[in-house]
Parts: C-alpha cells; sequence; structure tokens
C-alpha cells in the first residue's frame, strides 16, 4: 500500500479525492480536541483504500476540505467504513450539514458476529491482525505544529489496519448471514438528525428537577440560553453551568441578579456582569410548558412493581443466554429499557418484537413473560427450554424416581 506524505494543498487533495472516488470503499478517522472547546477541532483526518493512504491537514493555511466533503456525503458508490465512527461523522455534519453516506461501522458489526459490546479499536486489530497498536501517540495534541513522523505513522495506521480488516468482518458477515441485521443500525448511525443541536432541545439531557410546567419552561429556556452562550464562546456548556446549576435555577429562581452571587456553581461576580443579565432575562421571558410540550409520565415504560421488576430480571438472563448461544452482542438485540417495558406489559413499537430481533430473540421473550418459557440446567449449562418440552420430559423422569424409591423401602 501507498502511503502518501501529509496532504496540506488543495491540488494533492483533489487528486486523492478523485483516485479514491474509484473505490469500493474507503477506511476513514479523524484526530480532533474538544477538551476545552465547545465545537470539535478537527486536526487531522486519514483516509485509505486497499492501494494508498494518506493524511489530510485541515488546519493547513490555504486548504480546501471541499474535496474530501464531496467524497464523504455526496458519492454514493464508495462505502465509507469507519470503527466507533460517531463522533467522525459528528464532525463532518458540523462542517457540511450532511453525514457520509453509505456507511458502515465495524465496531457495531462486530456486535453481530461475536459478544463484544463495544470493542476497542486496539483490541479489534490485535483480535484480527495479531497486531499491537503503538498507543503512544493517542493522547498527544493533535494541534500543534508541526506533526511528528510518529504521530502521522500512528494516524494512518487506523485506516490501513481498517481496510485489511473490514473484507474480513464483511465475510464473516456474509457467512452468518446476518449482514441484513446491520442495515438499520448504520442508517442510524448516518441519520442527520442524530447530529443536528437545536437549543430548544438542550433541556431533554437534563434530568428535570419536577413534572412542574413552570419549573420545566424555565429548564427549557435555561439549557437553550447555557447552549448559545457555550456555542457563541467555543466551550464546553459545563464552563457556562454545570446541569445540577441549570436544574437548581430553573426550580428556585433568585428574584433579583444579586441573588446569584448565592447560587451554587457560579462565580460571584454573576451578581453585576453581563452574562448574570443575560440569564435573569431568560429567566423573565421563560414560558411553562403545554400540555403536548410535557415529557410523558413514564419515558421508560408502564410502572414494573416488584413482580415486573423480578420479569425483567429473567428477561435480562434470557438475553444473556440467547447472546451467548449465537454469539452476538446482547446489546445488538435488546436494550434494558425494552425488556422493562416488555415485562410491564408494553407490546407496540418495540425493536425486539419486530423484524429480525423478533425472530432471533423477541419471540422467546414474549414467550418467557407470558408462561411458555422456562429455564433448565443441562450439561452443567444453564438454556432456555419451552415449557411444553419439560412437561413431556417429566412423566417418565418421575416414573424413574418412583421405581428408585421402591427399591429401596424393600431393601430396608
Amino acid at each position: 500500500m501507498k502511503i502518501h506524505p501529509l496532504i496540506t494543498t488543495t491540488d494533492a487533495l483533489a487528486d486523492l479525492c478523485g483516485r479514491l472516488a474509484k473505490s469500493d470503499f474507503v477506511t476513514v478517522d479523524t484526530e480532533f480536541m474538544r477538551e476545552n472547546t465547545y465545537w470539535p477541532e478537527l486536526c487531522l483526518v486519514q483516509i485509505a483504500n486497499t492501494e494508498e493512504a494518506a493524511a489530510v491537514d485541515p488546519l493547513a493555511p490555504g486548504l480546501d476540505m471541499k474535496p474530501l466533503w464531496d467524497l464523504l456525503t455526496d458519492n454514493e458508490e464508495v462505502l465509507k467504513v469507519f470503527h466507533a465512527g460517531g463522533q467522525d461523522v459528528e464532525i463532518v455534519y458540523n462542517f457540511t450539514g450532511r453525514t457520509p453516506h453509505p456507511i458502515f461501522d465495524t465496531q457495531i458489526a462486530m456486535m453481530a458476529i461475536s459478544q463484544s459490546e463495544q470493542i476497542g479499536y486496539s483490541n479489534m486489530v490485535e483480535s484480527w491482525l495479531g497486531i499491537v497498536v503503538d498507543k503512544g501517540a493517542r493522547f498527544t495534541d493533535w494541534s500543534r505544529r508541526p506533526l511528528t513522523e510518529r504521530q502521522i505513522e500512528y494516524a494512518i495506521g487506523d485506516v490501513t489496519h481498517l481496510c485489511k480488516i473490514f473484507p474480513k468482518i464483511l465475510a464473516r458477515l456474509k457467512k452468518t448471514g446476518r449482514g441484513a441485521w446491520l442495515d438499520q443500525e448504520m442508517e442510524k448511525l448516518a441519520d442527520p438528525e442524530n447530529y443536528r443541536n437545536d437549543p430548544n432541545e438542550a433541556w431533554e439531557r437534563i434530568k428535570a428537577p419536577s413534572r412542574n410546567a413552570t419549573v420545566l419552561g424555565r429548564l427549557r429556556a435555561l439549557a437553550a440560553w447555557r447552549e448559545v452562550e457555550a456555542q457563541d464562546k467555543n466551550i464546553p456548556r459545563g464552563r457556562i453551568a454545570r446541569d445540577e446549576t441549570v436544574a437548581d435555577i430553573a426550580s428556585h429562581p433568585p428574584k433579583t441578579q444579586a441573588d446569584l452571587a448565592k447560587v451554587r456553581g457560579l462565580s460571584a461576580g454573576w451578581k453585576d456582569n453581563e452574562i448574570g443579565r443575560r440569564l435573569m432575562q431568560t429567566l423573565a421571558d421563560a414560558q411553562p410548558l403545554t400540555d403536548a410540550e410535557m415529557p410523558p409520565r413514564a419515558p421508560r415504560g408502564a410502572p414494573l412493581g416488584k413482580e415486573g421488576a423480578l420479569v425483567a430480571d429473567l428477561l435480562k438472563l434470557l438475553l444473556k443466554i440467547r447472546s451467548r448461544e449465537i454469539d452476538v452482542a446482547a446489546r445488538l438485540l435488546a436494550r434494558s429499557d425494552e425488556l422493562e417495558m416488555l415485562a410491564a406489559g408494553v407490546r407496540k413499537k418495540l425493536p425486539i418484537l419486530e423484524g429480525w430481533r423478533y425472530d432471533v430473540f423477541g419471540h422467546d421473550a414474549l414467550d418467557l413473560v407470558e408462561g411458555k418459557m422456562a429455564f433448565a440446567v443441562v450439561d452443567g449449562k444453564l438454556k432456555m427450554t419451552h415449557v411444553d418440552d419439560v412437561v413431556e420430559e417429566a412423566p417418565e423422569q418421575v416414573a424413574d424416581d418412583s421405581q428408585g424409591d421402591s427399591v429401596g423401602d424393600t431393601a430396608a
């Protein structure tokens, strides 16, 4: 495989993307910094096919990234392969308003052919290629220039290794017939709605302090205000105010700006500065949520109760058994909240009761809830079995036990 020098000009990038556009697939990775910023700072993009690989420096003066963004978001003929690509996709979306498509994530794919829930890149490389990845450059400052040869070599290795692993994973998926299982998961990963950042929806990520419409209205307004402040200053939202501080202010709003000095988590300077004034104005303008805007009372399904919680535990046990039997990550089959909703009596709009998940796991889960499934120990291993099968075996076992008791009594 040909490894190109670090790409720092638009012409070199356009030439590379022109060649890569003829590939069946490309592997992609990014290096970025976001510890001290709201928006991730893109520092490097690595891309490869089976013949060549390169790292692109988005911080190079005068470099236009458009050829790369067009390849990733507009070319439907080339599959874009990532590993744990959620943050990489987010970066592309932030720059373009679009997401890479079609897309394939090897971390998600590994869940369909093994019990690995979230296998790390280094572990995957060692498992498939027997190569131990040098992690020494992983936590370096990718924004500092010039980049060292070691940094660039480490970064490009992410995509060259992936080029070798992806065909192997694809072949395993075809052999197991589970490729179709992943279609929906990959489409979710590429859905632009997952990366759209609407400040008016930021409050939904904060644990609601109550179900009072007025309090929730203040929470929505404060969370949106914080989001805009953080975006404008390009600093993490927590640097403006932590979640618990926002929730506390929503529940117990200060009467005057001077009272902000008493709020835990805020600087005393807010009592008379501009950001404090903006916060107080946000509170003054906040409107209660309407009935239509109120969150559902039971976002995780109907109340379980003590018996329902026990049923949910049995469903989780069933999930572990099934994932072990077919060598699939449990998380790919079902989430805990889905099992709790099933135990609580919910039957509609549950992914485990639809499509391939129903065939592989949901059918048995439903049988367990309805009393048609049982657990048994076979050859020292816990397995699931249908109640009808147990009933058929029971009479013969009872006869054997009875006969044994007779002999014992006679001997006595």
